[in-house]
């Protein structure tokens, strides 16, 4: 199906789609979340599997929201959408009186209808304001008042720690620099440029020195690595018995953080001592389906090259 991308028609391709559907299990009917909703790939596999199957979708960008929501009408009220943050999925299920699910989906990181706008600021390939919010229409600071605002020492953490950028002191150095000058940065141009300058492009590199900065200023705009934890335990405790959570990762931090909630649920003690007390909260409420993360084959990076850094965790309810 075609869905409009920043004003364009393109092919909407939902990442590990086959394996996502055959952990989750959707056939077996009942109420599935799709808490990232996007463009409604997902949640359009989960809805086809089973007339018994019913969707709620989370998605905090009203844009994609709208988009599913078109995409999915053929299932009439069998897709229902949600405008809200996936982390507040427990208030939301309550407010609808919703006690148990059978299955969570949640894929993380940026969305195709994200990256591929030529205004909101997600990608160096078009100059737009350095906005990057997910909520287009929220409160949070975009990625140009942040840089605004944060001093030289917080922009080169925030490079360092969620873009894992070696010259993120470099970077910062003249983001501020060109601050104090009355210029300060304000376009996805004058960021991408800046940055080739500060650390270089080396010959016949593959990606685009700009690309971990970029990364970096999304995360720490869109508060992605926060209340990822508490979120896993939450959706684990609305599971039934036999329930499915599947999650999609894209960057090395937010998969680190699924795969320790994910063996502390299943009983293995996360702390990282030799006294032999649990402070973990270890506790044994699911059973991992997935010992490795499952990543995309040839086939499906050779028609959709970003799903190259996608990694699935899968976990039963016991």
């Amino acid at each position: 199906m075609a869905a409009l991308l920043g004003g364009r028609s393109a092919p909407h391709r939902p990442v590990l789609l086959r394996e996502a559907i055959e952990f989750l299990k959707p056939e077996r009917g009942g109420l599935f979340l799709d808490c990232t909703v996007g463009l409604g790939g997902h949640s359009e596999a989960i809805l086809e599997t089973s007339e018994a199957t019913r969707v709620i979708g989370f998605d905090r960008d009203g844009e994609a929201l709208a988009a599913a929501t078109q995409r999915l009408l053929r299932f009439g009220n069998r897709f229902q959408a949600v405008h809200a943050d996936f982390r507040e999925v427990s208030r939301v299920m309550n407010e609808r009186g919703e006690k148990q699910v059978a299955g969570v989906l949640v894929d993380l990181g940026v969305s195709s209808l994200q990256f591929d706008s030529e205004t909101r600021g997600f990608s160096f390939r078009f100059d737009a304001p350095l906005d990057m919010r997910m909520d287009a229409a929220g409160d949070e600071e975009t990625a140009a008042e942040l840089l605004l605002r944060l001093s030289e020492e917080e922009i080169a953490r925030i490079i360092f720690e969620y873009g894992e950028e070696r010259n993120s002191r470099r970077i910062a150095k003249w983001i501020v620099e060109q601050r104090e000058q009355g210029t300060p940065i304000s376009t996805t141009k004058e960021l991408a440029d800046l940055v080739a300058r500060a650390a270089g492009k080396k010959k016949h590199q593959r990606i685009h020195p700009a690309t971990r900065t970029f990364q970096a200023l999304r995360i720490a705009v869109n508060h992605e690595l926060e209340d990822l934890a508490p979120f896993v335990e939450e959706v684990i405790d609305l599971l039934e018995t036999d329930g499915r959570f599947v999650v999609i990762s894209f960057h090395s931090l937010e998969d680190r953080i699924m795969k320790h909630e994910l063996r502390r649920l299943s009983g293995r003690c996360q702390c990282q001592h030799r006294t032999g007390v649990c402070n973990c909260g270890a506790r044994r409420a699911v059973e991992l389906l997935t010992k490795r993360p499952v990543t995309p084959d040839e086939f499906e990076i050779e028609a959709n090259p970003r799903a190259r850094s996608a990694k699935l965790r899968a976990c039963r309810k016991l």
